[in-house]
């Protein structure tokens, strides 16, 4: 089915892949779709519901069609576009939804009682019944559902990620787009110029158009290559911007190994790019929609401008003798091109009469193709003119509707297109993604002169509010013929007539829906599932909105049209994933010492998504007891270092920076001197204790909180929060920099000595007092020093920038160890904060307040914040409640268990005598007894009592003393001094 001199592949380099186990020849530039079909392979699929036989509809990312699965084994994906993948020599494709073959398939009995399965019958169906939906309809309904399986194997492939930033992002390489970056990028801007195709160009490398006299593939080579050379611009073929997301962010899917089988060692499959822009422009083209009649499915029918691309670009002819059926003059283009490469025009039919006959072959005006007949392939066409009906023998059909622009990317933020009559259509509304303006074809512009006009002017419009120039660039001439259609949606008929041909979604089923009150568009889309295939109905969407709008008595712009969301078309969870491939559901997050730790012998736990070190085992030491102690008589007898990077950092600058702290923390703020540091407590809007932590002073606007590790997540969208919703007017800007920074501990009467051997300008109590903070230099490194305690002891943080954490993690350690002391990991730091009765969220699990954990004076009666109100209900603040204290047991010493419940000492153990539970638990070194924490109701009123520890699970009981909950230096010298 080739054509002589037609196409853009290589003839010279023949490649060999297999469908469905047959062999088959294609040339470099091939996709699965071209290459097929130029071997005269129609049947490449099955239809989703009615396994109805399917042949490839389009040529593009919104093929709904052809579906196939790649590779074997665990490298096998399923459900790619034919349309899409290239080939490559070795390529295995396998059909997908059809068993036992794609020739005999017999789960197409289904489309025999297709009366039954119409819209919504899964919801009337399996109601009743109740007993079969277990035994019957849902082991049916898993079987048959989905498209293409995956192996079950773990996936051998790698994936990444990856970030860049630009001037401008340019999404689309056609001609709005190339001329859109050509002059971004002449007027000095960087510029991102991506595109999903191997091959940039867009429409032109699938016509005749010419600019400025040359074929439009020529141009496009020349302006491509021009782009490649310059320092400002970045090409990014084979790239789909996925999704449009807040401040200038896009998500993009970049296939890097797709097209070819041999992969370096380590090289991605996939890398999934994150763009940061401050201006974009969106070049995305059109989509043409095919039009709704009987039997319209057949393997052989296509979209006229896919003809013109398989024809232009492949050098392929889809039929031997094609017919052309639209309702606008851009269908005549494909007769013209068919026409001047030899291949025989059956027929030209158009629904209007007033059209102007172009070539040398059969026209029908006023005519409408009603019906079709074949089995596997397309063999005739029935059209119904003024003078009757008549059949036209033909083995590919090529419909067109009209074209809608792609504005998939413009709604991503809850933007609804626009409709414009003269091109019945939806174009993007202005201003629907900040910062990005629509071009081309997109834009609702049809002509190639328009798009190169379109493009070079929204570019020097950005250009201009980045404060650049717009260079005098003169523009190429093209084509300008103007778009004429008539509106075609669906033609009657007591057939089906498909709409969205993956779902199997005809005219009949909107009409139903809409029978059956689904007027609303949202509504109609889930009952009938119009639109919520893998092309999430690119092609299909107008359309069925058009037949609703008349079977509702209502125009489309009043129908409005279904939510698009990302992605753009469909992307793998290992490329979002990427590096966290095996992982499961919990991605892992290392420290800047990770490998000093490891290498040191230290087990790693998890703390929230963070690895940290457990403790760190010495020669001859049986367990990790023995390593607790020695690690917590490091801080308490010389100095012992923690890396303490998890702790969530949020820095926050602005005017109203002291203001928003004021807010959000019980305690004030906006009297903190700059400087200094102060513990802070935080309250949900309930009135119950969402985190805590310390925030420091480095400016008269500018501050640095720092959270619990569990919650640093939740604290940052809390102060999003606020400042967006509530107090949108405060002039403050918060950043999460808990990677940016690392920050370690650094405690033990020894740690100032130890500090002055690092810091360039030495400390001392009266220079750096306890709570001070402020910058400082680290052995040549800018850095900040915070003199605050998580143990008790005088103690401090020092932080630098991230990629130095490493290299300092190792010289504090060694130091250290010249003193008699070491690394301290998770297990010590327990011991020391439970000494010290500093709570985490083993205490403010979410339901104790300000006054279980006795902090109930830290609310500040100066000011109002977030939870004060609710916090003080006489439920939570009354004297029975459950309150914190520390308990030690009694006599020999007895093993303690976080979880257990407390008791009154004569009480029987069970849940009406329940007063109590313990929260956190560890042996003391410096108490010589295990100790815990825990609430108690009446809590400091039973300070000496003794009370019984119940652990059911674990089968333990012990009496505690109830006591306060701080066991180590309660006046607090050793910290000050």
């Amino acid at each position: 089915m080739r054509v002589a001199g037609k196409g853009l592949v290589d003839r010279s380099d023949t490649v060999t892949f297999s469908f469905d186990g047959r062999s088959y020849d294609g040339f470099a530039g091939d996709t699965v779709a071209s290459a097929l079909l130029a071997n005269d392979v129609r049947l490449m699929g099955r239809s989703f519901k009615y396994h109805r036989p399917r042949g490839v509809l389009t040529a593009g990312s919104e093929e709904p069609n052809a579906l196939v699965t790649v590779g074997r084994g665990a490298a096998s994906e399923p459900n790619v576009r034919a349309t899409v993948q290239e080939i490559y020599d070795g390529l295995q494709v396998r059909s997908q939804n059809a068993w036992p073959s794609l020739d005999f398939d017999i789960m197409a009995v289904n489309n025999l009682v297709s009366p039954f399965l119409g819209a919504g019958f899964y919801y009337k169906t399996f109601m009743w019944p109740r007993k079969f939906w277990e035994r019957v309809y849902e082991p049916v309904i898993r079987r048959a559902a989905g498209l293409g399986g995956l192996s079950g194997a773990h996936n051998p492939d790698s994936y990444e990620r990856a970030f860049a930033f630009c001037d401008v992002l340019v999404i689309g390489a056609g001609p709005a787009g190339l001329m859109a970056a050509l002059t971004a990028a002449r007027g000095g801007a960087d510029v991102i110029l991506a595109d999903e195709d191997a091959l940039m160009g867009g429409r032109l490398n699938a016509e005749t158009y010419e600019i400025n006299g040359k074929l439009g593939h020529v141009w496009v080579a020349e302006v491509v290559d021009e782009l490649a050379e310059m320092d400002n611009v970045r090409l990014m073929s084979r790239t789909t911007v996925t999704g449009a997301y807040d401040h200038g962010t896009f998500g993009a899917l970049e296939r890097v190994g797709h097209h070819h089988g041999r992969r370096d060692e380590g090289a991605p499959l996939e890398c999934f790019w994150r763009i940061v822009a401050k201006h974009s422009i969106l070049t995305g083209g059109a989509l043409e929609r095919p039009i709704a009649f009987q039997n319209n499915d057949r393997p052989g029918i296509m979209t006229a401008a896919a003809v013109r691309a398989y024809l232009n670009r492949w050098g392929v002819s889809p039929g031997k003798a094609l017919t052309i059926f639209g309702n606008n003059d851009d269908a005549h283009r494909t007769a013209l091109d068919l026409a001047e490469a030899g291949v025989r025009i059956a027929a030209v039919i158009d629904s209007r009469t007033d059209v102007d006959i172009k070539g040398d072959y059969p026209v029908y005006r006023g005519a409408q193709v009603f019906n079709t007949s074949g089995g596997k392939a397309l063999e005739s066409v029935s059209i119904r003119t003024i003078n009757g009906v008549e059949k036209i023998q033909t083995d590919c059909l090529a419909m067109s509707g009209g074209w809608n622009p792609t504005v998939h990317l413009t709604c991503h933020m809850n933007g609804r297109p626009t409709w414009r009559p003269d091109i019945q259509a939806f174009v993007p509304s202005e201003g629907a993604i900040p910062g990005m303006v629509a071009a081309g074809a997109c834009n609702g512009t049809f002509s190639t002169h328009g798009c190169l006009a379109e493009g070079a002017q929204v570019a020097g419009k950005v250009l201009g509010m980045l404060g650049k120039k717009q260079p005098d660039l003169p523009l190429p001439q093209a084509e300008d013929a103007p778009y004429r259609m008539a509106p075609l949606w669906a033609i009657a008929g007591k057939g089906r007539a498909w709409l969205d041909f993956q779902n199997d979604v005809s005219v009949k089923d909107i009409k139903q829906a809409a029978v059956e009150n689904f007027r609303s568009v949202e509504h109609m889309k889930r009952y009938t599932t119009q639109g919520m295939a893998t092309d999430q109905g690119k092609n299909s969407n107008v359309g069925a909105l058009a037949v609703l709008a008349d079977a509702t008595g209502r125009g489309i712009p009043e129908t409005g049209t279904t939510t698009f969301r990302p992605p753009y078309s469909p992307v793998s969870i290992a490329a979002m994933g990427a590096g966290a491939q095996g992982k499961g559901f919990a991605p892992e997050r290392f420290t800047t010492s990770h490998s000093a730790s490891v290498e040191a012998g230290a087990p790693m736990i998890e703390a929230g998504l963070w690895y940290r070190p457990s403790y760190f085992p010495k020669p001859g030491e049986k367990t990790w007891r023995q390593s607790c102690d020695r690690e917590v008589g490091y801080v308490r007898k010389a100095v012992g270092i923690c890396d303490v990077s998890t702790l969530g950092k949020i820095d926050i600058q602005g005017p109203d920076a002291a203001a928003l702290l004021d807010f959000v923390y019980t305690n004030m703020f906006s009297t903190l001197k700059v400087g200094r540091v102060r513990y802070g407590l935080m309250l949900r809007e309930d009135g119950t204790v969402m985190d805590d932590g310390t925030c420091a002073r480095l400016g008269e606007t500018h501050f640095v909180m720092t959270t619990t590790t569990a919650a640093a997540g939740a604290v940052m969208k809390h102060l999003e929060f606020v400042a967006q919703c509530l107090h949108p007017e405060w002039r403050v800007a918060m950043t999460s920099v808990t990677e940016q920074w690392a920050q370690f501990a650094v405690a033990g009467p020894k740690s100032r000595d130890l500090l002055n051997g690092v810091l360039d300008t030495p400390i001392d109590n009266d220079s750096w007092p306890f709570m001070a903070c402020g910058d400082m230099s680290v052995l040549g490194v800018k850095g900040r020093l915070f003199r605050i305690s998580f143990s008790g002891e005088h103690a401090y943080e020092i932080a630098v920038p991230a990629r130095y954490g490493e290299s300092l993690f190792r010289e504090l350690v060694s130091r250290a160890q010249g003193v008699g002391g070491g690394a301290y990991g998770m297990e010590a730091l327990n011991v020391l904060r439970i000494e010290k009765g500093f709570i985490t969220h083993s205490e403010i699990h979410g339901r104790t307040t300000a006054f279980d954990v006795g902090m109930a004076g830290m609310i500040s009666a100066k000011k109002d914040c977030i939870g004060k109100v609710m916090a003080g209900r006489p439920g939570l603040v009354a004297a029975d409640r459950e309150r914190l204290v520390g308990m030690k047991p009694v006599g020999a010493v007895k093993l303690l268990s976080a979880g257990a419940h407390i008791f009154a000492k004569d009480a029987e153990a069970v849940r009406e005598n329940d007063e109590g539970y313990v929260t956190s638990v560890c042996f003391s070194p410096e108490v010589g007894t295990y100790i815990g924490l825990g609430f108690v109701k009446n809590g400091p009123e039973r300070y000496g009592e003794v009370m019984r520890v119940v652990d059911h699970l674990r089968e333990l009981e012990v009496e505690v003393e109830i006591c306060p909950p701080v066991f180590f230096d309660p006046e607090g010298g050793r910290a000050r001094g």
